[in-house]
């Protein structure tokens, strides 16, 4: 493998760097590495191996472009809206680095595909903002003694880690043997996220993969990295692996990949969630529901349904005294998941509650697209 001349240009700043040269420019050249997510952190980490000349780049995801995405995922545009972020992934950055290789698959990785998926990398990046897939990638990485670098955001905080066991250093489940429960861990859409706060995050995953490629540097082994954007504070945690492990342990006891599918999601019946149209009849019903919101202020300030009483979920026990019980209680949030905690704590209490399905984007987005939701 050589370099053209055209490359030779490209790549003139990393080259005139002792430590690469021109063989570790062929080194990046030759590297395989996969990035499984095309959003937040996905964006910035692609653009940036890409930029460095990683000749094969392969990308994963199963999600289209939504314009809610922009505000933070720089890889796609406004042009992109409503088609596979992966093919809005591939088409810029071939725009950036023509001289590369970008493999799109679009799909959602589980436990049924992950080892066939990766079996072909160098190196994981996991830019996802799911606990499920994040396990997944673990113990398929760990089987398959691939390095995993792995990223995550939440609203001004971000962290790093680079998980590989086969280097002496701990696995994701190491550090985190159990997932939290729903309630503990929203996405970006319900918590909120800081929009440049992923080209940090990302931009340092990057970093870690290039470092590992070159094999330049102390990569973050045995290192969480923690980022906090509103103080700009920078900590690390040393962290080891654990010989009791169930996934990389002197003796594993994990014949599975990924978490058990009821731990991760469990399909809500009829009595616990209605779709959006049957609360929309139901509205116009007598006796009318309690229409309950569940978001914060500036959520309910930019739209809400008409006749909603807002309490927020956290502050839902103890303002239960507020909730009516001789009615039927509805509750809505932005999509879905805030309120299923709040339905499941008024139940408790003796309430007659269903949430709304997919929540007020759902009813935006089929039945009203006049409303605003943020």
């Amino acid at each position: 493998m050589e370099l053209t001349s055209t490359e030779y240009l490209r790549y003139a700043r990393h080259i005139s760097l002792p430590n690469v040269g021109v063989a570790g420019q062929l080194l990046l050249k030759a590297a395989r590495v996969l990035i499984v997510g095309t959003g937040g952190l996905g964006s910035p980490a692609s653009m940036y191996l890409a930029a460095a000349g990683v000749g094969t780049l392969g990308i994963a995801d199963d999600d289209v472009v939504d314009i809610s995405n922009l505000q933070r995922q720089i890889l796609h545009s406004t042009a992109d809206i409503g088609i596979p972020k992966v093919i809005s992934a591939m088409q810029h950055l071939t725009a950036l680095n023509h001289e590369i290789t970008i493999v799109p698959h679009a799909l959602r990785v589980d436990a049924d595909n992950v080892l066939a998926l990766i079996e072909s990398y160098d190196i994981v990046v996991d830019a996802t903002d799911s606990f499920a897939t994040r396990y997944v990638l673990n113990d398929a990485c760990v089987r398959l003694h691939k390095t995993l670098v792995s990223g995550a955001i939440f609203r001004f905080e971000g962290q790093v880690s680079v998980y590989a066991p086969h280097l002496g250093g701990p696995c994701y489940r190491c550090l985190f043997p159990t997932a939290p429960s729903a309630e503990l861990a929203p996405n970006c859409a319900e918590a909120g996220v800081f929009g440049v706060l992923p080209a940090v995050v990302g931009s340092v995953q990057a970093s870690e993969v290039v470092k590992l490629i070159l094999a330049i540097g102390t990569p973050l082994i045995g290192t969480l990295w923690l980022y906090d954007a509103l103080s700009q504070n920078i900590d690390r945690f040393q962290t080891s692996r654990n010989p009791q492990c169930q996934c990389c342990g002197d003796t594993p006891t994990l014949s599975t990949i990924g978490l058990e599918e009821e731990t991760v999601c469990l399909t809500p019946s009829e009595s616990e969630e209605q779709s959006v149209q049957v609360i929309q009849t139901r509205l116009q019903q007598l006796p009318r529901p309690f229409l309950l919101d569940v978001r914060e202020p500036h959520e309910y300030d930019a739209g809400h349904l008409p006749g909603a009483v807002r309490i927020e979920v956290d502050a839902l026990a103890q303002t239960l005294s507020a909730i009516p019980t001789d009615v039927d209680i509805i509750v809505y949030c932005r999509s879905g998941m805030r309120s299923a905690r709040a339905r499941d704590i008024l139940v408790r209490n003796g309430h007659n509650a269903v949430s709304m399905r997919g929540g007020l984007l759902a009813w935006r987005n089929l039945l009203d697209p006049a409303i605003t939701v943020v």
